[in-house]
Protein backbone atom coordinates (compact mmCIF):
# COMPACT_ATOMS: atom_id res chain seq x y z
CA UNK A 1 0.00 0.00 0.00
CA UNK A 2 1.42 3.59 -0.57
CA UNK A 3 2.43 5.70 2.13
CA UNK A 4 0.30 8.38 3.38
CA UNK A 5 1.13 11.59 2.25
CA UNK A 6 3.50 13.82 4.87
CA UNK A 7 0.20 16.05 5.57
CA UNK A 8 -1.70 13.22 7.26
CA UNK A 9 -4.35 13.36 4.19
CA UNK A 10 -5.05 9.50 2.87
CA UNK A 11 -2.83 8.11 0.29
CA UNK A 12 -4.11 9.01 -3.39
CA UNK A 13 -3.44 5.19 -4.22
CA UNK A 14 -3.35 1.44 -2.67
CA UNK A 15 -0.02 0.79 -4.66
CA UNK A 16 3.34 2.23 -3.74
CA UNK A 17 4.56 5.01 -6.45
CA UNK A 18 8.00 5.67 -7.59
CA UNK A 19 9.76 8.39 -6.65
CA UNK A 20 9.41 11.22 -9.16
CA UNK A 21 12.58 12.21 -9.44
CA UNK A 22 13.37 8.74 -10.74
CA UNK A 23 11.44 8.67 -13.75
CA UNK A 24 12.19 9.63 -17.00
CA UNK A 25 12.62 12.88 -18.76
CA UNK A 26 9.52 12.21 -20.86
CA UNK A 27 7.43 11.69 -18.28
CA UNK A 28 8.50 14.01 -16.14
CA UNK A 29 8.00 17.22 -18.47
CA UNK A 30 4.26 15.42 -18.83
CA UNK A 31 3.69 16.09 -15.06
CA UNK A 32 4.92 19.46 -14.96
CA UNK A 33 3.08 20.18 -18.29
CA UNK A 34 0.15 18.66 -16.66
CA UNK A 35 0.66 20.66 -13.16
CA UNK A 36 1.17 24.03 -15.37
CA UNK A 37 -2.28 23.49 -17.33
CA UNK A 38 -4.68 22.63 -14.53
CA UNK A 39 -2.84 23.96 -11.10
CA UNK A 40 -2.06 20.73 -9.71
CA UNK A 41 -0.59 17.07 -10.37
CA UNK A 42 -4.13 15.11 -11.10
CA UNK A 43 -3.58 11.62 -9.05
CA UNK A 44 -4.13 9.84 -12.10
CA UNK A 45 -1.70 10.87 -13.52
CA UNK A 46 0.58 9.99 -10.09
CA UNK A 47 -0.40 6.67 -10.10
CA UNK A 48 0.21 6.19 -13.95
CA UNK A 49 3.52 6.47 -13.29
CA UNK A 50 3.83 2.90 -11.93
CA UNK A 51 3.73 2.16 -15.67
CA UNK A 52 5.15 5.63 -17.50
CA UNK A 53 5.00 4.14 -21.24
CA UNK A 54 1.41 3.00 -20.59
CA UNK A 55 0.77 6.30 -19.22
CA UNK A 56 1.92 8.10 -22.37
CA UNK A 57 -0.08 6.28 -24.87
CA UNK A 58 -2.91 6.45 -22.63
CA UNK A 59 -3.26 10.17 -21.84
CA UNK A 60 -2.44 10.49 -26.35
CA UNK A 61 -5.60 7.96 -27.14
CA UNK A 62 -7.32 9.78 -24.22
CA UNK A 63 -6.91 12.55 -25.72
CA UNK A 64 -8.45 11.68 -28.70
CA UNK A 65 -11.37 10.21 -27.87
CA UNK A 66 -12.20 12.82 -25.32
CA UNK A 67 -10.98 16.26 -27.07
CA UNK A 68 -10.08 14.86 -30.88
CA UNK A 69 -12.46 15.75 -33.85
CA UNK A 70 -15.84 14.34 -33.10
CA UNK A 71 -19.44 15.39 -33.97
CA UNK A 72 -20.04 15.11 -30.13
CA UNK A 73 -18.96 18.60 -28.06
CA UNK A 74 -15.95 17.82 -25.31
CA UNK A 75 -19.09 18.44 -22.96
CA UNK A 76 -20.88 15.47 -24.50
CA UNK A 77 -18.25 13.40 -24.20
CA UNK A 78 -18.38 14.57 -20.42
CA UNK A 79 -21.58 13.83 -19.82
CA UNK A 80 -21.18 10.40 -21.26
CA UNK A 81 -17.79 10.29 -18.61
CA UNK A 82 -20.08 11.02 -16.23
CA UNK A 83 -23.01 9.22 -16.66
CA UNK A 84 -20.44 5.62 -17.05
CA UNK A 85 -18.43 6.66 -13.95
CA UNK A 86 -21.41 7.16 -11.61
CA UNK A 87 -22.91 3.98 -13.16
CA UNK A 88 -19.49 2.07 -12.11
CA UNK A 89 -19.35 4.18 -9.00
CA UNK A 90 -15.82 5.19 -9.62
CA UNK A 91 -15.28 7.54 -7.27
CA UNK A 92 -11.84 9.11 -8.79
CA UNK A 93 -13.71 9.97 -12.44
CA UNK A 94 -16.90 10.85 -10.98
CA UNK A 95 -15.61 13.38 -8.93
CA UNK A 96 -12.84 14.61 -11.74
CA UNK A 97 -14.92 14.42 -14.64
CA UNK A 98 -17.70 16.24 -12.81
CA UNK A 99 -15.71 19.33 -12.46
CA UNK A 100 -14.64 19.19 -15.97
CA UNK A 101 -18.62 18.60 -17.05
CA UNK A 102 -19.10 21.80 -14.83
CA UNK A 103 -16.74 23.66 -16.06
CA UNK A 104 -17.33 22.99 -19.63
CA UNK A 105 -21.21 23.45 -19.20
CA UNK A 106 -21.15 25.90 -17.12
CA UNK A 107 -24.15 24.43 -15.58
CA UNK A 108 -23.12 22.90 -12.13
CA UNK A 109 -26.34 21.63 -11.22
CA UNK A 110 -27.02 19.90 -14.65
CA UNK A 111 -23.16 18.17 -14.04
CA UNK A 112 -24.44 17.15 -10.68
CA UNK A 113 -27.66 15.42 -11.98
CA UNK A 114 -25.78 13.55 -14.07
CA UNK A 115 -23.56 12.35 -11.79
CA UNK A 116 -26.30 11.93 -9.29
CA UNK A 117 -28.78 9.74 -11.92
CA UNK A 118 -28.71 11.60 -15.46
CA UNK A 119 -32.54 10.17 -15.92
CA UNK A 120 -33.39 12.51 -13.55
CA UNK A 121 -32.05 14.87 -15.14
CA UNK A 122 -33.90 17.69 -17.49
CA UNK A 123 -32.17 16.29 -20.82
CA UNK A 124 -33.68 16.46 -24.51
CA UNK A 125 -34.19 12.89 -26.27
CA UNK A 126 -31.03 13.21 -28.01
CA UNK A 127 -28.73 13.62 -24.83
CA UNK A 128 -30.88 11.08 -23.05
CA UNK A 129 -30.63 8.57 -25.28
CA UNK A 130 -26.73 9.54 -25.41
CA UNK A 131 -26.43 8.42 -22.17
CA UNK A 132 -28.59 5.67 -21.93
CA UNK A 133 -26.81 3.94 -24.73
CA UNK A 134 -23.33 4.23 -22.57
CA UNK A 135 -24.71 3.01 -19.79
CA UNK A 136 -26.45 0.47 -20.89
CA UNK A 137 -22.87 -0.66 -23.15
CA UNK A 138 -21.26 0.05 -19.84
CA UNK A 139 -24.27 -2.35 -17.47
CA UNK A 140 -24.97 -4.99 -19.89
CA UNK A 141 -23.00 -4.80 -22.96
CA UNK A 142 -24.06 -8.20 -24.35
CA UNK A 143 -27.55 -6.41 -25.04
CA UNK A 144 -26.63 -4.23 -27.14
CA UNK A 145 -28.21 -5.07 -30.80
CA UNK A 146 -28.77 -3.03 -34.06
CA UNK A 147 -31.98 -1.24 -32.81
CA UNK A 148 -29.89 0.67 -30.16
CA UNK A 149 -28.01 2.08 -33.31
CA UNK A 150 -31.29 2.84 -34.90
CA UNK A 151 -32.86 4.77 -31.93
CA UNK A 152 -29.69 6.72 -31.99
CA UNK A 153 -30.02 7.55 -36.06
CA UNK A 154 -33.26 8.67 -35.49
CA UNK A 155 -32.52 11.40 -32.86
CA UNK A 156 -29.96 12.97 -34.73
CA UNK A 157 -26.30 10.68 -34.85
CA UNK A 158 -24.47 9.59 -37.51
CA UNK A 159 -22.72 6.46 -37.62
CA UNK A 160 -19.60 8.70 -36.84
CA UNK A 161 -20.90 9.89 -33.79
CA UNK A 162 -22.60 6.72 -32.65
CA UNK A 163 -18.67 5.13 -32.72
CA UNK A 164 -17.48 7.76 -31.00
CA UNK A 165 -20.15 7.23 -28.39
CA UNK A 166 -19.52 4.03 -27.92
CA UNK A 167 -15.49 4.57 -27.77
CA UNK A 168 -15.90 7.48 -25.56
CA UNK A 169 -17.99 4.74 -22.57
CA UNK A 170 -15.35 2.04 -23.46
CA UNK A 171 -12.72 4.49 -22.67
CA UNK A 172 -14.25 5.48 -18.96
CA UNK A 173 -15.04 1.58 -18.62
CA UNK A 174 -11.49 1.09 -18.57
CA UNK A 175 -10.52 4.15 -16.57
CA UNK A 176 -12.84 3.58 -14.26
CA UNK A 177 -11.98 0.25 -13.65
CA UNK A 178 -8.23 0.79 -13.76
CA UNK A 179 -8.99 3.68 -11.25
CA UNK A 180 -10.73 1.31 -8.49
CA UNK A 181 -8.53 -1.29 -8.98
CA UNK A 182 -6.02 0.25 -7.23
CA UNK A 183 -7.46 2.46 -4.86
CA UNK A 184 -7.59 5.79 -6.84
CA UNK A 185 -8.54 9.13 -4.77
CA UNK A 186 -9.64 11.94 -6.69
CA UNK A 187 -7.43 15.42 -5.72
CA UNK A 188 -9.17 17.71 -2.88
CA UNK A 189 -9.44 20.98 -5.22
CA UNK A 190 -11.87 18.85 -8.01
CA UNK A 191 -14.67 19.11 -5.29
CA UNK A 192 -14.93 22.62 -5.66
CA UNK A 193 -14.14 23.62 -9.52
CA UNK A 194 -16.65 25.02 -10.97
CA UNK A 195 -19.00 25.92 -8.45
CA UNK A 196 -20.11 29.39 -8.87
Amino acid sequence: MAKPPADGAAPISWLTLPDEAALDDETRTLLEKARANVGFLPNVFAVFTIRPDHMLRWIRLFNAVTRGESELTPAEREMIGVAVSAENRCLYCLVSHGAELRQLSGDAVLADQIGHDYRRAHLDERTRAMLDYAVKLTRTPVECDADDLTHLRNVGFSDQAIFDIAETAAMFNFTNRLASATGMLPNREYYTQART
